[in-house]
């Protein structure tokens, strides 16, 4: 596999932020209004480029971010550059698309019937073992671009024996509903951060699947129990007493099943009661699933954070769930009043269009309206991508950093560099593959 190594100047860091001096050695010291500024600019780039932009975006982005953390008085610096991430990616597309391609055409080939089907459960697979292997070599990537008193972090292992690691937990943590998600979590951190060097410090992970899985428990409690309790009473109202008919009906009376439809009715005499009452429990869930993410959301960022080791520094968090909460709300209201206004100009347009003007009917001012539909949609689109960034991209960053606590920081004194920079074809695949992480 190439590797792609550059001679990048270090960034500084922005002018003007304020200094404020924490307990535990960590602090942001980042400017909103700066961070906005990177944003905004690049949304008309990120239009006339149709989104190619947005790989000197996530590299200026990641820049501010690095450089305005401190940790003991000093600076983060993040060394990538745009030009890695969007060669990573073009190197991602020229391994995906003969895939891609492969799987369409088996899945038209004539004849194939239950063969293209299970050629398409294949395909699924594959990607899926493919969006792991790319989580874990874009963390090698931004690891060895992040640079710290000149020494840069470092991950080894091998992408494929993670991708398979981690494909089995997550299908234990799915046939278990998620109950082993925690464990599954804990599992892969300490497999990540054995890895992971910091120069020649060694790091590692002590946070544990059960430490995280109680506090944890009474969300999942809440989401999943309407619909489990709806389903519990309509287990309970079946006759089973009529399965061994119902089965015989359905072996005996092949053509028509009426008989066997009758059966099944009369097993489940509630049905068109319980129905919407299942449909209901599972829209409360989702909707439980909305209000509680950001409480998980801070759970799980604490727990991960008091749980990163290097050498003998500790670090503890001290992030408040309700500063979480107040981000996510943030973003969700306005958000919201952004998608209002954005929809609501699309729908004056359209209607404007068609009562208004006498070119609805012609092929050229139907193509008119979709072009004005079509930008405007892309303009909604930027402005909700602008507003998370802004919102709870930043948010979260100072919040995780001002609340971390770090002991024994004196042993950075003493690390020794080591290492050197990975291929950026990892971040490429996350990338391409919709997987990757900031």
């Amino acid at each position: 596999m190439t590797t792609i190594d550059s001679s990048i100047p270090m960034p500084t860091s922005f002018p003007g932020a304020p200094h404020r001096v924490l307990s535990g050695g960590a602090q942001f010291v980042g400017h909103s209004r700066q961070f906005w500024g990177i944003v905004l600019r690049a949304m008309p780039l990120m239009l006339v480029t149709l989104g190619v932009y947005r790989f000197w975006l996530t590299t200026d982005i990641r820049r501010f971010l690095w450089s305005n953390t401190q940790v003991a008085g000093e600076n983060f610096e993040y060394v990538g550059t745009a030009r890695e991430l969007l060669l990573g990616f073009l190197f991602a597309i020229a391994v995906l698309v003969p895939l891609y391609v492969a799987f369409f055409a088996a899945s038209l080939a004539p004849g194939l019937g239950p063969l293209a089907q299970f050629m398409s459960v294949v395909a699924g697979l594959l990607l899926w073992v493919l969006g792991q292997f790319a989580i874990f070599r874009a963390r090698r990537y931004r690891l060895t671009r992040t640079v710290y008193r000149g020494v840069r972090f470092t991950q080894t292992g091998s992408g494929f024996a993670y991708a398979l690691y981690a494909s089995l937990w997550m299908l234990l943590a799915f046939v278990t509903l998620g109950l082993a998600y925690p464990f599954a979590l804990a599992a892969l951190e300490r497999y990540k951060m054995r890895r992971t060097f910091f120069g020649n410090l060694p790091g590692r992970f002590e946070g544990s699947g059960l430490g995280l899985f109680a506090p944890v428990l009474g969300l999942w409690l809440l989401i999943v129990a309407p619909p489990l309790a709806v389903l519990a009473v309509a287990m309970a109202r079946i006759d089973w007493g009529k399965l061994g008919e119902l089965i015989e009906a359905i072996e005996l009376d092949l053509d028509d099943n009426s008989e066997a439809a009758a059966l099944l009715l009369s097993m489940f005499p509630d049905a068109d009661k319980f129905g919407p009452a299942l449909a209901a429990s599972f829209f409360a869930s989702m909707l439980l699933v909305l209000l509680l993410y950001p409480v998980l959301r801070a759970i799980v960022l604490r727990w991960w954070v008091s749980g990163v080791r290097f050498g003998n520094i500790t670090a503890i968090s001290h992030l408040r769930t309700g500063a979480v909460y107040g981000t996510y709300a943030a973003f969700f209201g306005i958000a919201l009043g952004v998608a209002l206004v954005g929809l609501g100009a699309i729908f004056a347009i359209v209607a404007g269009f068609a009562f208004g003007t006498d070119l609805q009917a012609s092929g050229s001012g139907q193509a008119l309206l979709l072009g004005i539909v079509g930008l405007l949609y892309l303009l909604l689109m930027l402005g909700l991508s602008a507003v998370y960034r802004g919102i709870v991209q930043l948010r979260l960053w100072r919040l995780s950093v001002d609340s971390l606590e770090l002991l024994n920081t004196e042993t950075l004194d003493h690390v020794v560099a080591q290492g050197a920079a990975s291929s950026p074809f990892g971040e490429g695949l996350a990338d391409a593959l919709d997987v990757g992480g900031f």
